[in-house]
């Protein structure tokens, strides 16, 4: 069984980089609230849903003191065309090894149309600007998501 993140646990930290070539290093955010939402594959039909969806909330998340990143296991130079196909303005981070992935208990065993299967578990956390996880949503659907986390947050 994979470990699940709580409220309260302090978020693991990691370095990972991302679609524009630079690294991104979370503790590196300290000070500013963090979404890091954890997705299966780009340029999938939900997953680029969601990623507009939090690109087109970007301006407001910001203006309330969220930075956003997505996490996948896609290299960097296919989350760069993810990018400029769609428009997007999160930062995308790449974790091919999984290991940012497995330590916030994002990949795991999961059901996938009735089998169970080993793959990433479509997540999204919230970790304040000390670095302590305040939310923690497994197994999230990628359509209206991001509306309900911004009720969540208390931002709509």
């Amino acid at each position: 069984m994979t470990t699940r993140l709580q409220p309260g646990d302090t978020a693991p930290d990691f370095t990972l980089p991302s679609d524009t070539g630079e690294t991104v290093t979370l503790s590196d955010l300290r000070g500013t609230s963090v979404i890091v939402y954890f997705y299966p594959a780009a340029m999938t039909p939900g997953c680029t849903k969601q990623a507009c969806d939090f690109s087109d909330s970007l301006d407001r998340l910001q203006s309330e003191g969220y930075t956003v990143v997505g996490i996948s296991p896609d290299k960097p130079e296919k989350l760069a065309t993810f990018r400029e196909n769609d428009g997007l303005s999160i930062t995308l981070l790449s974790d091919p090894e999984k290991e940012v992935l497995t330590a916030w208990g994002a990949f795991g065993e999961k059901k996938l149309y009735g089998k169970v299967v080993q793959g990433v578990i479509r997540s999204t956390f919230v970790v304040d600007p000390e670095g302590a996880i305040t939310y923690a949503a497994y197994n999230v659907k990628a359509t209206g998501h991001v509306a309900k986390l911004r009720r969540d947050l208390a931002l709509d």
